[in-house]
């Protein structure tokens, strides 16, 4: 399997009541991130049989919108393994529940998604990757100890794609 662990989008700043906070909305920077980060994705051809996200406004809003861009047809699925009060017992159950698709993309929160990817691949939660919003991680879950394929933020994405855009040959005049 490929997992593809997402940290949710932009959603605007942290709230101090904790059920307001539930309720976050991306905002439309968070919006944009979700658009260009399912371009991303389809650019490089990544299958998805199934997107689950945190049961929060902010991460399933991004699950429905990369998934909408993406062409994923089916209904995104909530779990609480992926809550930001989750634990990696909860999160490895999830991973354990869909070992028989080919790849998953799941929505979570920071610290937890990073701390659960850090131990995935390291088997002792050693590694601290840091994922911005809406950062995606690639890691093929069939090699032993899995492997991060790569890790891309919007950042780089919107780097690659304006590079890409400009001519690789200099202007030259023509006379």
């Amino acid at each position: 399997m490929n997992l593809y662990l997402m940290r949710h989008a932009s959603a605007g700043v942290a709230r101090e009541n904790p059920v307001l906070d539930q309720r976050r909305s991306l905002i439309k920077e968070g919006k944009e991130q979700c658009v260009l980060m399912a371009r991303v994705l389809s650019a490089l051809r990544v299958q998805i049989d199934v997107i689950v996200a945190s049961p929060l406004k902010r991460a399933l809003q991004t699950a429905q919108l990369v998934g909408t861009e993406f062409g994923y047809d089916a209904r995104v699925e909530i779990s609480s393994a992926l809550g930001p009060d989750a634990d990696y017992v909860d999160f490895q159950r999830l991973v354990a529940h869909y070992a028989d698709c080919e790849g998953v993309l799941m929505v979570g929160h920071n610290p937890n998604l990073f701390q659960f990817l850090g131990r995935v691949i390291t088997g002792n939660g050693g590694a601290g990757i840091r994922m911005r919003k809406a950062s995606i991680a690639r890691v093929d879950m069939t090699k032993h100890p899995p492997l991060l394929q790569w890790l891309i933020d919007p950042r780089a994405a919107r780097s690659i794609y304006a590079s890409v855009t400009r001519s690789s040959r200099p202007k030259t005049s023509r006379k």
